[in-house]
């Protein structure tokens, strides 16, 4: 029994479950990042997915931004530099993983701010000292009087 051969139309492209295996994903990812306008499908004859091979290197850098702490937004509008279809170059890669290096370095720094200022609310733990860094910073909330501002029903 010989190889099944591919249509010539075919050639190059890859069913759901091939891409799925490939990628380490499930097909319903794969179906979710097509609805979120992150990958692209084209149908076959008998209405059945057909992905280019580029669609891999695309659901790698998905992956690895969703690793990252990015939100599909912020994927979907890096994307919208490359071109459908094709994966990104290595010069579209250094731009993006820049943009998101700046991005995630931004995080961090503000982790690490909040990590160093609960450090001082440890020991109280209600958040209500006057100069508490994380609520309160500065006292900005005397200035709309007494009491447990935060905790008060807001006036519409």
């Amino acid at each position: 029994m010989g190889a099944t051969r591919e249509p010539a139309g075919l050639r190059g492209v890859l069913s759901v479950g091939e891409v799925a295996r490939r990628a380490g994903v499930a097909v319903s990812t794969l179906h979710f990042y097509e609805a979120k306008g992150l990958i692209s499908v084209s149908r076959s004859g008998g209405n059945q997915r057909r992905y280019p091979r580029e669609v891999l290197r695309r659901i790698a850098v998905i992956r690895v931004a969703q690793r990252a702490g990015l939100s599909l937004a912020e994927i979907r509008e890096a994307f919208r530099a490359i071109p459908e279809g094709r994966a990104p170059s290595h010069a579209e890669w250094e731009r993006l993983s820049a943009r998101w290096r700046d991005m995630l370095q931004q995080r961090i720094d503000g982790l690490v701010q909040l990590r160093d200022q609960m450090e001082r609310c440890i020991g109280c733990g209600c958040l209500s000292l006057p100069d508490c860094p994380l609520r309160n910073p500065a006292d900005r909330l005397a200035q709309e009087g007494a009491g447990p501002r935060l905790l008060q029903p807001q006036q519409a």
